[in-house]
């Protein structure tokens, strides 16, 4: 008898029977990479926006408006208590992307919390210039105005994302 050297198409079957049961376990991992994507630019939106208020409250520092409750800067950004105050010529000037046509982001102010605060979302079309639709989409970063000398608050939510 000759001997061959190969495989079986019955070991053929079996290895490709593995190799789709472990795509079909493994898949759903890879394909969440959307909304990981999503979590971490609001993430980075969370750390800009921290960013720029460092950098209001030390020009509002430098000018001695570091205790008005409502003024603005040389750069034109309304500040209260130092820090952006929660409205489209306040934290939406001070972050890039977010008052620009054409940016990055869609924001507005939401004048139902106390305090003052502004919900930023992805830019989306239409833009959502309310922030009942903004926070409707569950997935954005909301920035709560300084009431005091304390940091404003900054908080990201996610679950929609």
């Amino acid at each position: 008898m000759k001997k061959t050297n190969g495989f079986t198409l019955i070991e053929l079957v079996v290895v490709i029977v593995i190799l789709g049961i472990l795509a079909v376990t493994a898949a759903p991992k890879f394909l969440n990479l959307q909304t990981d994507a999503r979590v971490a630019a609001l993430n980075g939106l969370k750390g800009a926006t921290n960013g720029a208020l460092g950098s209001v409250y030390g020009k509002a520092a430098i000018e001695g408006k570091e205790s008005e409750s409502n003024d603005s800067i040389s750069s034109g950004i309304n500040i209260s208590h130092g820090y952006p105050s929660a409205n489209d010529g306040g934290i939406g000037d001070a972050v890039v992307g977010v008052n620009e046509v054409g940016g990055d982001w869609d924001g507005a102010p939401d004048d139902q919390t106390t305090p003052e605060s502004y919900v930023i979302t992805f830019t989306q079309t239409p833009s959502l210039s309310q922030a009942s639709s903004i926070k409707a989409t569950s997935c954005y970063v909301q920035y709560e105005q300084a009431t005091s000398q304390a940091t404003p608050v900054v908080t990201v939510f996610k679950s929609g994302c």
